[in-house]
């Protein structure tokens, strides 16, 4: 494993940050749709969504650990391709909804929705902790850099609310997309 240094901790909030932009986006459509969502509910978010975003990545890596062996060759352009497709298809989603945003649900959140909510948005995680295993990473920092960024995050989304959606929106997840697609690169450079 790499010695904890400074770039490496920047490495883990950024890819943390972009990596929670699905979460914060999905947290922010719930609240903009369910605005009398009970208190537990809106802390469950956050919470639900940290979790998977920090388990997802250590179960990529330990996955990924299986097969570093046939790619540690190819490690740079490995995680140049697994970060530039999850990057790019954060981009192509957050501009799809740019052009036809979806409308809300008339039903109410469930606990259920929620969780499945939580997984789905950490599916990227998982990937990129295949990329991780291929690089020889600090998971530990990685995998708890991701899952505290994606907390703050959430957790300010549902502080902030209508005023971060209305300016920001899909935005930020181009900007998360753009981050993963830069941290590619700089492993196939690296």
């Amino acid at each position: 494993m790499l010695s904890l240094t400074s770039a490496a901790v920047v490495e883990a909030l950024l890819l943390g940050l972009a990596l929670s932009m699905d979460a914060m986006a999905v947290a922010l459509s719930n609240v903009l749709c369910e605005p009398t969502m009970p208190r537990s509910k809106k802390l469950a978010m956050p919470i639900c969504f940290a979790l998977f975003q920090a388990g997802m990545p250590v179960a990529g890596f330990f996955g990924g650990t299986l097969v570093a062996g046939y790619i540690e060759a190819y490690a740079g352009i490995v995680s140049l391709v697994i970060l530039g497709f999850v990057g790019g298809k954060m981009i192509w989603e957050a501009v799809k909804e740019l052009r036809e945003p979806e409308a809300c649900s008339s039903t109410a959140l469930s606990w259920g929705t929620i969780f499945m909510e939580g997984i789905a948005t950490s599916i990227d995680a998982f990937i990129v902790g295949v990329s991780l295993a291929a690089a020889h990473a600090d998971i530990a920092l990685y995998g708890g850099m991701i899952g505290l960024t994606t907390f703050a995050c959430c957790f300010a989304v549902l502080i902030i609310g209508r005023k971060l959606g209305e300016h920001f929106g899909a935005h930020a997840q181009i900007a998360g997309g753009v981050v993963l697609i830069l941290i590619g690169l700089k492993a196939f450079l690296g």
